[in-house]
C-alpha cells in the first residue's frame, strides 16, 4: 500500500514529466519558429493563422488558413479534429488563446507558435 508521501511524489513526477515534454495544463504544445518550420516542412500540420484579414494580407506563411481569432468559435465546424494544427498570430498571444479554444473543443493535436510572425524568419507570401 502506497503512503501519502510516495503518492505525492508520483504525482509531482508525472507533472514534471508532462511539463518537460512541452505539454502543460493547456493541452497544446508551444513550439519555436524553428520547430514550427520543421513541422511545416514535414507536412505534419495545417497552419492556422488567427490574425486579422489585413494582417494576413500583409504577409503570411504559405498555404496558411485564415480564421481570425474573433471568428474561430463560430468556424470550428470548418476544421477537422483529426488534423494537427500549427496556430499562428503576430506575437503569440492570440494564437495561445486560439489554442485554448481548440483544445477546449476536443482538438487534440495543437501547436502554438511562440513569438508569432514577429519571429518568423522564413518564407512569407502576400
Amino acid at each position: 500500500m502506497m503512503n501519502r508521501f510516495t503518492h505525492l511524489l508520483l504525482i509531482i513526477a508525472a507533472v514534471v514529466s508532462l511539463t518537460a515534454c512541452g505539454i502543460g495544463s493547456e493541452g497544446y504544445r508551444n513550439v519555436s519558429t524553428e520547430e514550427a518550420k520543421a513541422l511545416i516542412d514535414n507536412q505534419e500540420v495545417v497552419v492556422l493563422d488567427v490574425r486579422t484579414s489585413q494582417e494576413y494580407q500583409e504577409g503570411h506563411i504559405p498555404n496558411a488558413k485564415l480564421i481570425p481569432l474573433q471568428e474561430l468559435e463560430n468556424k470550428l465546424h470548418n476544421l477537422n479534429k483529426d488534423e494537427s494544427y500549427l496556430v499562428v498570430c503576430r506575437s503569440g498571444n492570440r494564437s495561445a488563446q486560439a489554442s485554448e479554444i481548440l483544445t477546449g473543443n476536443s482538438f487534440a493535436n495543437i501547436y502554438n507558435m511562440t513569438g508569432g510572425m514577429n519571429n518568423w524568419g522564413y518564407e512569407i507570401e502576400n
